[in-house]
């Protein structure tokens, strides 16, 4: 007979909109006290501190471990390729559209609103180099708020623990699969903000809009669970 393979871990898929509405409002009330020049001054003073303080080993050593939220050269990359393999082993397309989900899903959120509102990160040496809405900066020089980095780092992880689970043919342990969906996102975090790469309030809108997006995908019902994958027939 057929055996297949035993999920013991819960239903992951997420119920309730009740927090994707209070981490909405938390992104939309931060985006417009910062528009309104609130939080400018704290953004200024963690930046000013961070670069006071971060040695050149150490920022070296947190530039490393900043490649864990790098969305285009690390996630993506490990994502794609873990896909092709749970498409191979469920022989089905259906990892390919996760991949596919996540991809669109952050490629219309982040970048847009990095462009819209049009923020300059700490390193900026023009005016006003902490406000929104910032006519003296441009191109990659106005790609600040929200962190990418953050965001991406939630959102992928998401996708790299399903996926793992499918080609590993087996649900991650409990916790496995919260360091993995917990720690980089928190490392990312700290580094981005240390290395002055963002503003402390570019993460914190980082963190929020990835929850959201993460909280997105996991609604889906992808049918990606270990327990679909089918074993060898045996004898009984």
């Amino acid at each position: 007979m057929q055996e297949t393979a035993v999920d013991s871990r819960p239903d992951q898929r997420v119920r309730g909109w009740w927090p994707d509405v209070v981490l909405l409002a938390g992104f939309a009330l931060l985006t417009v006290a910062l528009a309104r020049g609130h939080l400018l001054a704290l953004d200024l003073r963690v930046a000013d501190w961070v670069s006071a303080h971060r040695p050149p080993p150490l920022y070296w050593t947190l530039r490393v471990f900043n490649y864990l939220g790098q969305g285009g050269q690390v996630l993506m990359p490990v994502a794609i390729v873990l896909a092709g393999l749970a498409a191979w082993r469920l022989r089905s397309v259906r990892p390919l559209l996760l991949f596919a989900g996540a991809f669109v899903l952050t490629y219309v959120t982040i970048g847009p609103l990095k462009i819209w509102l049009d923020r300059a990160a700490p390193a900026f040496p023009g005016p006003d180099r902490a406000i929104l809405f910032n006519p003296a900066a441009s191109g990659k020089d106005a790609m600040s708020y929200p962190s990418g980095h953050v965001a991406n780092a939630l959102a992928w992880y998401f996708v790299i623990t399903v996926l793992l689970g499918v080609v590993l043919a087996r649900p991650l342990p409990r916790r496995a699969h919260l360091a993995l969906r917990v720690a980089p996102p928190v490392i990312v975090f700290v580094t981005t903000t240390y290395l002055a790469f963002h503003w402390i309030t570019d993460s914190v809108a980082g963190l929020l809009l990835g929850l959201i997006l993460a909280r997105l995908l996991a609604r889906v019902p992808w049918n990606l669970e270990p327990r679909s994958i089918p074993r060898r027939a045996s004898r009984a």
